[in-house]
C-alpha cells in the first residue's frame, strides 16, 4: 500500500544491510534497533508505541533464540514481523452481528475522514455476503451529506433511509432511532448509521454522537480515520474513545502516499482493532485489515493470501478449467484471451495486485510506470475484430488489420504487435498446459539439459594454449579464435551470419516485419 511505502522502503533496506552478517554482534543489533526506530518515527508511528516496539525487538534480537539460529539475520526479521504483528492488533477480528437483527453499525469520525464513502463500501460488501442493509442518514449538520449518502447508497445498490433534507434540519438522534426501526419493519438485516463529523474533536461532536449511541444501542460503533492525518490521529482516537467509545477502527485512505504510520498506532494506542481497510474510492475497493498481511506488506514479504482471495471471487472456476482444455486443445482464441482479462479486471488495479507479490517493493519504480490503460487498449483492438477474426487471427490480412486499427482509434502497428504477442503467449501456455518447457525467444528452452554448457565451457577452454611463453600463448590463442565458428543466435533470437553474433539482413528484414513494418 502506498501509504506505508516509505517506511517499508526503509525497513527493506535495514534488513538488507543485515543480511550481509554471518553472526549478529550486540552493536550490529543496536544499529539496527536504531534504523528501525528512526523508520517508525519518520512514518508518523507514535512515540510510545516505537519505544515499545524497538525495545522488545531489542530484547528478543539480543536472546539465544537468535544467537542460536542458522540464519540470524532471517530471525530478527521474523522478530520485527511477529512484533508488527502485535502493534497492529494481532488477529483479525470480524464485525459482530446481532442475534436478533437488525445488526446496528454506527459510524464515528472527523469530517472528511471517509464514513460516507465507507458506508457505501461497507453495504456493498455485506450485500455480496449475503445480508440485506439499510443506510441511514443522520449527518445532517454538513452541507449536502444527505444527498452525497443518497448517490452512494445508489451506487451500492442499498436502501436508505433519509427522511430529512440536512443542511442543518432535522434531530440526528431522531433520525438514527426512527431508521432503526424502519429498518425491523421492512426486515433489513443491517443498519448503518451515517453520523456528522466536525473538522476539529469539540464538545457538541461528542454529545451527538453518544445520544445517537444511547438511543440505538449499536452492536458495533466503528471509528473510521483518514491514515494520512499524522501524529493527530492518535489524539483523536482518544478523544472519541473517551467521548464516544468504539469497538473498532477502520483506515480510510491507504491508497495515498502520505507517511501513514501514525495508523500502526491507533490498535495499541486504544487497544481497539483495526476491522477494515479502504483502499481507494471506488466501492470494492475495502478489504477486511489482517494484521498478518498488513505486516507481510510493510516488510516488502508480499500478501500471497489476499490475491489468492481476491483472484478465487474473481475467477469463475468453470470457466478456468474450460480455458485450461482449449490450451491443451490448441483452440485457445482472441475471445478466450478477452473473456480472461475480463476476469483479470474484476480484481481490481493491475499495479495494487503485483504490489502484493514479495520483493515487488524493489521494483516500485516500474510498478509505478505500469499503465493501468494499456489493458483497455488491448480490449478495444480485439474489440474491433469480427468474431471469426477472433476466433482465427491467421485471416488478418492488411486491410483488416488496418480496418481494426480505425475502429478502435489506434495504429496498425498496435494491431500487429497485439497478434504477435498473442501468438508468443499462447505456444508457451500451450507448452506448459502439456507439461512441456516454454521455449523463451532469445534464451531457448527454459531449463535445457544440466551442465550441457559447463561441458561446452571446458571443452572451449581445453582447446587454449598452455605455453608458458605468454606472447606465444596469446598468438595461439589469438589463431584458435579466428578458427572458431561464428556464435550462432544472440541474446534477441537474431541469427549470427556475421562473426561476433552481428545479424544478418534477412534477420534485420524478418524483424521488422515482426514489428509491422516500422
Amino acid at each position: 500500500m502506498a501509504t506505508f511505502g516509505t517506511l517499508s522502503d526503509r525497513l527493506t533496506e535495514t534488513f538488507r544491510n543485515l543480511r550481509t552478517k554471518g553472526k549478529l554482534t550486540p552493536a550490529d543489533v543496536d544499529g539496527t534497533v536504531r534504523e528501525i526506530r528512526r523508520a517508525l518515527l519518520d512514518a508518523d508511528v507514535a512515540l510510545p508505541v516505537v519505544k515499545e516496539f524497538t525495545a522488545k525487538v531489542r530484547e528478543r534480537a539480543l536472546s539465544d533464540e537468535v544467537n542460536k539460529a542458522l540464519n540470524p539475520a532471517q530471525q530478527v526479521v521474523q522478530i520485527v514481523n511477529e512484533e508488527l504483528i502485535a502493534i497492529l492488533g494481532g488477529q483479525q477480528r470480524r464485525l459482530q452481528f446481532a442475534k436478533n437483527p437488525p445488526t446496528v453499525i454506527m459510524l464515528a469520525g472527523l469530517q472528511g475522514s471517509g464514513k460516507t464513502t465507507f458506508a457505501g463500501k461497507l453495504a456493498k460488501m455485506l450485500e455480496s455476503d449475503g445480508h440485506t442493509p439499510m443506510l441511514v442518514a443522520a449527518d445532517l449538520q454538513r452541507p449536502n451529506a444527505v444527498n452525497q449518502l443518497q448517490v452512494v447508497a445508489e451506487r451500492a445498490g442499498a436502501a436508505i433511509y433519509a427522511p430529512e433534507p440536512g443542511n442543518g434540519v432535522g434531530d440526528p438522534v431522531k433520525v438514527a432511532r426512527d431508521g432503526v426501526e424502519a429498518a425491523r419493519r421492512q426486515q433489513y438485516d443491517t443498519v448503518i448509521i451515517d453520523t456528522a463529523g466536525r473538522l476539529g474533536v469539540d464538545a457538541e461532536l461528542m454529545k451527538q454522537a453518544a445520544d445517537i449511541r444511547r438511543a440505538v444501542d449499536p452492536d458495533e460503533v466503528l471509528f473510521v480515520i483518514d491514515a494520512m492525518i499524522g501524529q493527530d490521529a492518535v489524539n483523536t482516537a482518544k478523544a472519541f474513545q473517551e467521548g464516544v467509545d468504539f469497538t473498532g477502527v477502520v483506515l480510510s485512505k491507504l491508497d495515498g502516499d502520505a507517511r501513514g504510520g501514525a495508523a500502526l498506532s491507533v490498535a495499541s494506542i486504544t487497544g481497539r482493532p483495526i476491522i477494515f481497510a479502504s483502499t481507494g474510492e471506488n466501492l470494492d475497493d475495502l478489504e477486511p485489515f489482517h494484521p498478518d498481511r498488513m505486516a507481510s506488506r510493510i516488510l516488502d514479504l508480499g500478501d500471497i493470501l489476499t490475491l489468492i482471495e481476491q483472484a478465487q471471487q474473481a475467477f469463475d472456476e468453470a470457466e478456468a478449467l474450460k480455458v485450461a482444455e482449449k490450451l491443451a486443445t490448441e483452440t485457445f482464441t482472441l475471445e478466450d484471451f478477452l473473456d480472461q482479462m475480463q476476469q483479470f479486471k474484476k480484481m481490481g488495479s493491475m499495479k495494487k495486485m503485483l504490489s502484493m507479490l514479495p520483493g515487488t517493493g524493489q521494483m516500485k519504480q516500474q510498478i509505478d510506470n505500469f499503465d493501468e490503460r494499456e489493458i483497455d487498449r488491448t480490449e478495444a483492438i480485439i474489440r474491433s475484430m469480427t468474431p471469426s477474426e477472433r476466433r482465427n487471427p491467421k485471416i488478418l490480412n492488411g486491410s483488416r488489420r488496418l480496418r481494426i486499427a480505425r475502429g478502435c482509434g489506434m495504429t496498425v502497428t498496435d494491431v500487429n504487435q497485439l497478434v504477435q504477442r498473442f501468438d508468443q503467449a499462447a505456444k508457451m501456455m500451450k507448452t506448459v498446459a502439456r507439461g512441456g518447457v516454454p521455449n523463451i525467444p532469445g534464451m531457448g528452452p527454459v531449463g535445457g539439459k544440466p551442465g550441457a554448457s559447463s561441458k561446452r565451457g571446458k571443452q572451449q577452454k581445453a582447446k587454449g594454449s598452455r605455453s608458458g611463453n605468454p606472447a606465444k600463448r596469446a598468438a595461439e590463442n589469438a589463431g584458435a579464435v579466428a578458427e572458431a565458428p561464428a556464435v550462432q543466435g544472440s541474446g534477441f533470437g537474431l541469427g549470427g551470419g556475421k562473426p561476433g553474433g552481428q545479424p544478418s539482413e534477412a534477420d534485420l528484414a524478418a524483424v521488422q516485419k515482426l514489428l509491422g513494418g516500422r
